[in-house]
């Protein structure tokens, strides 16, 4: 440790994964200088804990790391150091214990980040060695290097500001809530100084629809030019249906490169188009359809839990006098928002066109056309390649600067894989700082 007391390490970015990176160099004795451009930090984490902290989840490691899809190898070297196991055991040392919920996430007893985050900054302000704890530097913005490239510049409420240091972790986040802190600023700074960077994307995000009254068989894709059709929904949907739920519906979708999704949940109607757990679930291979061929069809099933020939056979079932609206409800119980978009989407004479109804009911064609803004998506995607990386995540064109969190290029689904891919890369950043300063 006394070699390593002589050193000082930057810590860029107040999030878990700076914040981790910081714990795993002051235990070690390293002075840790921690800037971040807000007031206090941790800012997005608080967000992220309003309606109960998802720290992780209980499923099984390869399961696990089939969340992060394209770069699950990457991630999964990560996770075997720091996983959800060794989350929770951390955060029970923190006095923190934690619960599996029935969906299989784990939350903090009370369901709250404040408390977790309270005894965090605690045991960094005082090391359970007794050393010098981190030096937090608030309101402090990283705006890149001086002329010599080593001496790093800030942006702070009394002027410019530099610093030095004898490593650096950059855990400055990805593009989303840029109120929060996480801006993406940081892109070219980074691609400036030959570190790959790719594109910050919207992930876990809402997506606008274009509605057109285009019913094609089940499994092909609603050509671009097929009907002119304005982005989102009639007023008459809007106005009566923005932000009530679908529930207990099931989406499917297969993209131009043959990757299927498929899943049962809940999701919500908005102005423009639709968000919510389930989109955000399907969200990647979406955008990235948009972006190959400028639309993706997602497949709608009103009734997951019934049989197609059952709907066909209440559907068909004599009607009398009653409107549809009225057949619909008594005989499949559709109603509100599950009967608005079938009015909303198919033609009045599909609309009584028995076979199309039905078939409409369990497979309903919602296009999607663009993604919402990545302000407003929860992640985002895209960031520092790991292939200008090293195992250590130090960047193989800036010797001695390590990145971590959010800023990587990777992406997960909501239910604390997000959470636990930052915490375990800012503990592999921070390990890979001491094995660089211990030579």
């Amino acid at each position: 440790m006394t070699t390593l007391q002589n050193k000082r390490v930057a810590v860029i970015g107040g999030g878990p994964a700076g914040l981790m990176a910081a714990e795993v160099l002051i235990e070690a004795g390293v002075g840790v200088d921690l800037y971040d451009a807000m007031p206090s930090v941790g800012r997005k984490f608080l967000l992220a804990g309003k309606g109960g902290l998802n720290l992780t989840h209980s499923e099984g490691p390869d399961r696990f790391a089939e969340r992060y899809g394209a770069r699950r190898a990457q991630i999964e070297g990560l996770l075997r150091d720091f996983g959800a196991h060794t989350l929770r055991t951390w955060a029970q040392g923190l006095g923190i214990d934690t619960f599996v919920g029935t969906s299989g996430r784990v939350f903090p007893q009370d369901m709250k980040a404040a408390p977790l985050l309270r005894a965090w900054l605690q045991r960094l302000r005082h090391p359970r060695h007794g050393g010098p704890g981190v030096a937090f530097h608030m309101r402090h913005r990283w705006v890149g290097w001086a002329e010599d490239g080593r001496t790093l510049r800030f942006e702070t409420p009394q002027g410019r500001a530099e610093a030095q240091a004898d490593a650096v972790v950059l855990a400055l986040g990805g593009g989303s809530w840029a109120r929060l802190g996480s801006n993406g600023a940081w892109v070219p700074l980074l691609a400036a100084r030959g570190v790959a960077v790719a594109p910050l994307l919207p992930a876990n995000c809402g997506f606008d629809v274009a509605v057109q009254r285009v019913l094609p068989p089940d499994g092909e894709a609603l050509p671009v030019q097929a009907v002119p059709a304005p982005v989102g929904w009639s007023e008459h949907f809007a106005t009566r249906h923005a932000g009530q739920p679908f529930k207990t519906v099931a989406i499917s979708f297969t993209d131009s490169q043959g990757r299927r999704f498929e899943r049962k949940g809940e999701f919500v109607a908005t102005t423009t188009g639709v968000e919510g757990s389930l989109i955000y679930a399907a969200s990647g291979l979406l955008r990235d359809e948009i972006i190959r061929s400028g639309h993706a069809t997602l497949r709608l099933d009103l009734l997951p839990d019934m049989m197609a020939e059952r709907v066909l056979a209440e559907v068909r079932h004599p009607r009398g006098s009653r409107s549809l609206s009225s057949h619909l409800k008594s005989r499949l119980g559709i109603e509100g928002i599950k009967a608005a978009i079938l009015y909303e989407i198919l033609s009045k004479e599909d609309l009584h066109d028995a076979q199309k109804l039905a078939a409409a009911i369990k497979s309903l064609p919602v296009q999607v056309v663009a993604a919402r803004p990545i302000d407003e998506a929860i992640s985002s995607a895209g960031g520092v390649l790991f292939e200008a990386l090293t195992p250590d995540l130090m960047c193989e064109a800036l010797p001695g600067v390590y990145c971590a969190g959010e800023m990587l290029d990777w992406e997960a689904p909501t239910g604390g894989y997000l959470l636990t891919a930052c915490f375990a890369s800012g503990k592999r950043a921070g390990e890979g700082v001491l094995r660089q300063l211990r030579g």
